[in-house]
């Protein structure tokens, strides 16, 4: 056989051998930073894409950007935690079937030296206002997630609109926020999955949790393909029928870091 025979036909073998990995089924998913940081999806996503023959595309961002690329059609499903946001968004027609998920809490993280004085505040809101009454460096995410949806909320309870030097909007992730928040010696918002993913990098402490305002619920919603015909809506069912199902809800519950878990199933 000649050299360029031999040429050829290792073309087409290398093409016959790309073909089934070209030929997968992708499913586009625009997720939370706190699902990627958290390390989660690193062990829920294979199972799927296995059984599935599929390939899960994700896209981290917060939760605000999350929606309008489902807004836009730009992803086949979301999985977010703003639960009126996403009430808003199945309203609009925009998605489809919402499900429950799981759930942690958020907690408000501060140095150990405290000098807000929040630790044992009776409430979320109470303990924004000590720290914007003293003045103490604070960093938000700013970036329109579902973290940064839940602080403002907080701060409105609170009756402040915060402002000043001592405030900071990072327009970060929750683990970049949880590190200039340590390098401040301030205090940050986070929820509880991410902030236990980076034990070891970080020496601040929970100094605010366990109240009802602090509820962290994560819904997985397929967009609508009446609204945007092109949209995998199948896989994107499928999706959603293994992270509610048995197979995907004990993959979350079991799912732990420094051996605490991160995140509950109803």
């Amino acid at each position: 056989m000649s050299k360029r025979h031999t040429l050829s036909l290792s073309l087409i073998l290398i093409l016959l051998c790309a073909t089934p990995a070209l030929s997968r089924e992708h499913l586009r998913l625009a997720t939370t930073t706190s699902t990627e940081n958290s390390g989660l999806l690193g062990v829920l996503l294979p199972p799927f894409e296995q059984a599935n023959g599929c390939k899960v595309d994700v896209i981290a961002v917060g939760t605000g950007k999350a929606i309008k690329l489902g807004e836009a059609g730009d992803v086949d499903i979301i999985l977010v935690h703003a639960r009126a946001r996403e009430d808003k968004f199945i309203r609009e027609g925009y998605g489809v079937d919402r499900r429950d998920v799981m759930y942690n809490d958020f907690v408000i993280l501060g140095p150990p030296a405290d000098p807000a004085v929040i630790k044992g505040s009776s409430s979320g809101a109470e303990a924004l206002k000590r720290i914007a009454d003293t003045r103490s460096p604070f960093v938000s995410r700013g970036d329109d997630s579902g973290t940064h949806s839940k602080e403002r909320s907080l701060w409105e309870s609170a009756g402040i609109e915060p402002e000043g030097n001592w405030y900071l909007e990072a327009g970060r992730g929750m683990g970049e926020v949880i590190g200039m928040a340590t390098e401040l010696r301030g205090y940050t918002l986070s929820d509880r999955g991410t902030y236990i993913a980076m034990t070891g990098k970080t020496d601040l402490v929970v100094m605010t949790e366990g109240h009802k305002t602090l509820f962290n619920p994560y819904g997985v919603i397929p967009i609508n393909p009446e609204r945007h015909p092109h949209v995998k809506h199948a896989l994107a069912q499928d999706f959603v029928e293994f992270l509610t199902g048995s197979k995907g809800q004990q993959i979350i519950a079991s799912f732990r870091k420094y051996g605490q878990q991160l995140f509950f199933t109803y």
